[in-house]
Order: structure tokens, then sequence, then C-alpha cells
């Protein structure tokens, strides 16, 4: 999911092309600052704001980023409503229920305060809300949904991230476990990315040290599947019109430097930002790391690593992560994306080799004397010792799943195409279910 759908249009695109020949370059506004989250008020008066709902979960509604965030629009004199039912690791109902509260509620803008589960939730509030009669799988990326291009305007979004993470406030991607067939799926458009993103590192001082560690895990894969992913000029179909060329075009020459930025943060940083809450340095630079990332991912597209990570979370059994205060089952994504990382990256470093070594060095292997032919097992062997020294769970069988698992995690993943095809090599279902054998120890 993590992208958009494009029509199969009959004839070749303006430069009579079958692959695509362009790429774009969108991403939200973004301001970073220690306390910048105090400054949400004033950007709603700026924008003439009257009626405002501010999304958030039921933690973080007693914690300081909501309220710092509360203050200011109450110094400002914005009205607002809160609305604190976020689910993490959304649902379709999840969604449903926001949608239906923003319809109710006639906002003329929106403000998510929270990792990437309260940021896509409001996205999708704010989509839905601004187009009332459209069907909700009319928007969610097909095969599951209809994947069509968002042509209403939106109210503006301000997205107060509190995750190092996704980067969902630099991008226009929601997404969420689509319970009826128990796979996550998400709906992606450049339209429904926030106006402004405050990235306030005083919020990282908030998490407990596992979500700092797996909301690194889903920067490190954003960068790596980004850096990775088919070129854009590879990609196809060409698109006829270009409202249709997908948020998620395949690797190029802007995301890569974003990925790659955001790759040298995360093996300079990740380790002492979970390994002590106190270090500002640290968890400040993974909070830019994970917006870097976005802006990479956001543009590039992830593939394998996420594709297959959707079900592994969605399929979740009896797994409550530590550190998580949730009443459910949960997989974190960035866990259920980082499990399966050694076996993707050995098995896409035939087609580009030397990107496979270069993160493999930057992620700190001695790369001299390694053959080029190699590149993915060396990238594999770094990621283990990076988890392993990281205290991940060992493997897919550490939350919870065996062989028995594996053809309902294939047939989960198969959905994903619009991740999936952005893989450098092409998967068959044979492939995959080796994937996720193989990913079910990593030490």
């Amino acid at each position: 999911t993590h992208s958009h759908t494009y029509s199969q249009a009959p004839g070749l695109s303006p430069s009579g092309k079958t692959t695509d020949y362009a790429f774009e370059m969108a991403v939200s506004n973004i301001r970073y600052g220690a306390g910048v989250t105090k400054e949400v008020g004033m950007d709603l008066q700026n924008m003439g704001a009257k009626n405002v709902c501010l999304m958030t979960d039921k933690n973080l509604s007693q914690l300081p980023p909501v309220q710092v965030a509360m203050d200011s629009l109450v110094k400002n004199g914005i009205p607002f409503t809160v609305y604190d039912n976020v689910r993490v690791e959304p649902t379709d109902a999840s969604f449903m229920e926001a949608i239906e509260f923003a319809q109710k509620g006639a906002f003329d803008a929106y403000v998510a305060v929270g990792g990437g589960s309260t940021m896509d939730t409001c996205k999708a509030a704010n989509l839905y809300a601004s187009s009332p009669h459209s069907d909700f799988l009319d928007y969610v990326s097909a095969p599951i949904g209809k994947g069509k291009p968002v042509s209403v305007p939106l109210k503006p979004l301000i997205a107060v991230p509190t995750t190092s993470g996704t980067g969902s406030e630099t991008t226009g991607v929601a997404i969420f476990d689509y319970e009826h067939l128990k796979v996550k799926t998400g709906i992606a458009s450049r339209a429904i990315k926030p106006t402004l993103g405050l990235i306030d590192p005083l919020h990282t001082l908030h998490m407990p040290a596992r979500v700092v560690a797996n909301s690194g895990f889903d920067v490190l894969c954003h960068a790596l599947e980004s850096y990775t992913a088919l070129p854009y000029h590879l990609r196809s179909p060409c698109p006829s019109n270009p409202i249709t060329r997908p948020a998620y075009q395949g690797s190029n020459p802007i995301s890569d430097i974003w990925a790659i930025h955001a790759l040298r943060i995360v093996a300079k940083y990740l380790k002492r930002a979970v390994r002590n809450p106190d270090d500002l340095e640290a968890r400040s630079h993974m909070h830019l790391a994970s917006a870097f990332a976005g802006i990479g991912f956001g543009n590039a597209g992830v593939h394998l690593c996420h594709g297959m990570s959707y079900p592994i979370s969605g399929l979740v059994k009896m797994y409550k992560a530590k550190d998580y205060n949730v009443d459910h089952p949960l997989v974190p994504h960035g866990l259920s994306v980082v499990l399966t990382s050694p076996a993707v990256f050995t098995f896409t470093a035939q087609m580009f080799p030397e990107r496979h070594l270069e993160t493999a060095e930057i992620l700190g292997a001695d790369t001299r004397t390694t053959r080029i032919q190699d590149a993915g097992l060396v990238l594999a062997d770094t990621l283990r010792k990076f988890l392993f020294d990281l205290d991940v769970d060992d493997g897919l069988a550490a939350v919870g799943y065996s062989k028995a698992d594996i053809p309902a995690l294939v047939k989960g993943t198969l959905p994903q195409e619009r991740v999936t095809k952005l893989a450098p090599r092409p998967q068959s279902e044979e492939d995959l279910a080796a994937l996720f054998e193989a990913s079910m120890k990593l030490y």
C-alpha cells in the first residue's frame, strides 16, 4: 500500500515510453526546533482557523506534547475539540470512527499530535470529511480499494510527531489494518500530506526504550528500501496524466540523498537513543532522521520489508510488545518491518549490489575486501548484528509465528503489489514463502 494506484491507460506517455520518464518531489513544509510545538496556535491563527480538531490517542492525551499544543491553542484564542480515540496501529473501523467525528464537527483545520497512527488517522479524517459523498474504499490503494485520485481540496493539517519513525508528517500516506482481510493497506496521495510538520525534539524524551528502538527500525527500513527500490525510470506503466503518477515512484536522485543521510544518522545515533532516555542529542537527531527518511521514501516508496510487514502486523495472535500501553495484541510496525530485513536484502542485492554494499558500509561493515556478489550477505550480517545489539526478538518465531503460518503470510503480502512491485527483483509466491521461512530465526 503506502502508495497510489494508477490507470493502465492505453497508448503511450507524452515521451512515447512505456516506463516512466519523470519523477516528482512532494513534501510537507517542515519546521524543526526544541519547543516549536508552542507555535501551533499562532500558525492556526495565521491560517484564519476558527474550528479546529486536535487528534491524539488516550496515552498521549495526558502527556506534555498534547498539553503544550492545547496551551498554545488556548493562548491564541483558537476554538478546538479533542478527539483522543485514535487506535495504535489503526484499523478501517477506527479510521471510520474518526472520519465520522470529523464529518460531524465541520472543522476548518486539523492538528495531529502523536505517532504515525495519529497522523495517518487524521489524514484519513480530513480526506473523507472533505469528500463526504465518497465511499471508504474509493481512495484506498488497489487492489483492495479503488485507488481513485484525490481531486477535492482538503483542510489544513498540522502534524506534530511524538515518535521518531514513520516520517508521516512529511508524506501523503495513511496506513491501516483492513480487518476483513487481516492485512494492512492504505491511502496514498500527495493531496493528503500535512500542510506543516512541527518536529519538536522535546517530545522524544517521553518515549520508552522499545518504542524508540521500533520507531528507529522503521527509519532504518524506510532509508534502505527507498535507496534500493526499482529506479523511477524502470517503473511502469507510464502515467497518461500526471495526477495518476503514484506517490511511490521508485528510487530517484532526490530521494537517494535523503535516504542515505537518514541512514548515516541511524548508524550514529539509534543505539544511543535507545539506551539512554535522557540523551537529547541522540533523540533529537533520530527525530530529524525520521523526517529525512520520510522525504526519501514518501517519494521513492518502500518495497519488500514493508510489503511483508503488513500481514506480520495484521495476523498477530498473542504477542504484546514491551513498552506499548495497548489492550490488544500488537507487533509494532517498525518491528514487523525489520524482522525480514536480513532475508529481504540478501534476496534483492543481486540487482543493485553496489547500493547494498554502500548501505552495509554506512551501518558499520568493513567492505574493503568484500566481493560485490557478496553484498547481500554482508548487509544481512550487518543488520543481524545491529538488531542483536538492540535486543530484538529472534525472528518471526519469537513474535508467535511458525512455518504453518507461511501460506497466510504470503497471501497477506500479495495484495501489497504497490510496494512489492517496487522491489528491484521480482518475486514469486515461492520466493515470498522462502523469505518468510528465512526470517523465522535471525541469529
